[in-house]
């Protein structure tokens, strides 16, 4: 993957004697795969028999196109736009969450959410997302605004026991908002760049008065997607919360346009998806920007690694963010043990440490 941080420039480098990426002394959780659960993968290859792929890489296309200028999902309309749509990106979207999910269970391993509320949840992949990161979770309510998403989410769901007893509001998911429960995570995926500036903030208000314990957003990896979850983050760290991750601060982001906070995570591709893609590759990296709050100040936030960082022969040098601002952090070769483990290091990854959680 290509370092995106050109633009940075910093302000001296550190020798860095790095942890495990995993939390010292604390317990491993068991992270979720990038990749659709099976249940999932053949429930959706089920309701694509018969289909005409070239009918639906037309609509899938046509759908991405909307969505990557900013439109809603109105443009979706029947099943077949609905599953479509569902092929398309429900696999990158699910990755993304994922990913997020599973930094929030390396800070937190004893989070053990038992209610879901899913805002703007289509098709209903965060969700499935949830329900595997989180054997606890006991309930789930889903909101959204399109019916043929809705309605193409309640069949999917057949297929796995844990979902059937879902609850899935149909309506303006920001109305649907003031009626719902409190969840004790609460997750809101590719749903801000499909609203107005103006409704933000509100949104942004009313998200928070749902999470009872975590808040998880999700947005497109791009520089208007940085730029909502940064505004949400500030927003509700003046309400306040922490932030969780990827954040190890509740201070500004430290980074300076051009550049911006993003992550991708690979993922596997079905048949039917590089058709619809129109792609050669077996695998594609979805970009995504995300933010994770919580009600409660975290023990422990680790450093988080902001580029694929450049390993040679000499040393691997790697930006991180940490409490104290960006760092250009050098493991010298002769480290061998630090060189050893910070060559595993991957963008995204968060960097433990015996203290304050920032690297040494």
């Amino acid at each position: 993957m290509r370092a995106v941080c050109d633009a940075v420039t910093f302000g001296g480098s550190q020798e860095l004697a790095p942890q495990d990426d995993g939390k010292p002394g604390g317990k491993a959780p068991a992270m979720i795969s990038p990749n659709l659960p099976a249940e999932l993968q053949a429930a959706l290859a089920r309701k694509a028999e018969g289909l005409s792929r070239a009918d639906a890489a037309q609509r899938a296309d046509a759908i991405s196109q909307t969505y990557r200028s900013g439109g809603s999902s109105s443009r979706i309309k029947t099943r077949a736009d609905a599953l479509a749509y569902a092929l398309a990106r429900m696999p990158g979207t699910y990755a993304a969450v994922a990913a997020s999910l599973n930094a929030l269970m390396k800070i937190d391993p004893d989070f053990a959410p038992l209610s879901l509320l899913d805002i703007g949840a289509g098709p209903g992949t965060a969700t499935w997302a949830a329900s595997e990161a989180f054997t606890s979770l006991e309930t789930f309510t889903l909101l959204d605004a399109n019916t043929a998403l809705r309605d193409l989410a309640t069949d999917l769901v057949t297929s796995q026991p844990r979902l059937e007893t879902l609850r899935y509001d149909a309506g303006d998911a920001r109305k649907a908002l003031a009626d719902a429960t409190e969840a004790d995570l609460v997750v809101a995926s590719y749903v801000i760049n499909e609203l107005s500036e103006s409704e933000r903030a509100a949104f942004a208000d009313a998200l928070w008065a749902k999470t009872r314990n975590i808040l998880l957003v999700v947005e497109p990896g791009t520089p208007a997607g940085y730029s909502h979850i940064i505004a949400l983050r500030d927003r509700l760290i003046g309400q306040g919360a922490y932030v969780i991750a990827p954040c190890p601060h509740d201070g500004a982001c430290p980074l300076i346009a051009p550049d911006w906070c993003h992550f991708t995570q690979r993922l596997q591709r079905s048949r039917a998806h590089k058709h619809l893609k129109a792609a050669d590759l077996p695998y594609e990296d979805e970009k995504f920007s995300y933010v994770i709050l919580s009600r409660a100040l975290p023990a422990e936030r680790p450093a988080r690694v902001l580029a694929q960082p450049l390993v040679t022969k000499i040393a691997v040098t790697a930006k991180i963010c940490t409490q104290d601002g960006i760092k250009a952090a050098i493991v010298p070769h002769r480290d061998k043990a630090a060189y050893k483990r910070a060559k595993k290091w991957n963008w995204g990854d968060a960097i433990f440490s015996g203290n304050d959680g920032a690297p040494e």
